[in-house]
C-alpha cells in the first residue's frame, strides 16, 4: 500500500506550522519505504505528484476544534467539512487538491491535527502544541502501521 504523509502549515505563525514540524521529525524517525513523507508547507500543489499513485494520505496540520491547546485530533477527511477543518492559511484546500489529481477515486485520507495555541508571527511552537507533537507522531506511526 502507497501511503503518503503531509505535513501541512506555515512555520512563520507559530502553531500553524504544527504539520511542517511533526514531518521533520517523522523524516528523521521513519524508516525508508514505510511511508512518503512530505513537508509541504503552505505549498500543497506540489503534493500532486506524490498523490497521483497513493492509495493512503495522511495529513498532519494545525486544527481549531474548540479543545484545549495541544489536544490531538484524528478525523477521516470524509468528516472534514471544507477548509475549516484544517486550520491554515494554505492556498488551496486538500479537498481541491485530491480532486485535481484527475483519480476517479480520492484515496483514503486522515487527518491528525493539534489544537493550535498561538497563530500569529514566530518560528517557534507554543509550549502545548510541542508537548503534543509526540503523541501526534505516535498515533500517526501506529496509523502507517
Amino acid at each position: 500500500m502507497s501511503t503518503v504523509v503531509l505535513g501541512l502549515g506555515n512555520v512563520l505563525l507559530g502553531d500553524e506550522g504544527a504539520g511542517v514540524h511533526a514531518a521533520r521529525i517523522l523524516l528523521r524517525e521513519m524508516k525508508n519505504g514505510e511511508a512518503q513523507i512530505l513537508e509541504v508547507g503552505t505549498a500543497i500543489l506540489n503534493a500532486l505528484p506524490a498523490l497521483e499513485n497513493a492509495k493512503r494520505v495522511i495529513i498532519m496540520d494545525a486544527m481549531q476544534a474548540q479543545g484545549h491547546p495541544g489536544s490531538v485530533y484524528r478525523i477521516d477527511l470524509k468528516d472534514c467539512s471544507g477548509s475549516g477543518c484544517i486550520a491554515s492559511m494554505h492556498g488551496f484546500d486538500i479537498f481541491r487538491v485530491l480532486a485535481l489529481n484527475g483519480l476517479n477515486k480520492v484515496p483514503e485520507t486522515v487527518v491528525f491535527g493539534v489544537e493550535p495555541d498561538h497563530i500569529g508571527w514566530s518560528l517557534e511552537l507554543s509550549g502545548p502544541v510541542a508537548n503534543a507533537l509526540p503523541v501526534m507522531l505516535q498515533a500517526v506511526k501506529r496509523e502507517i502501521g
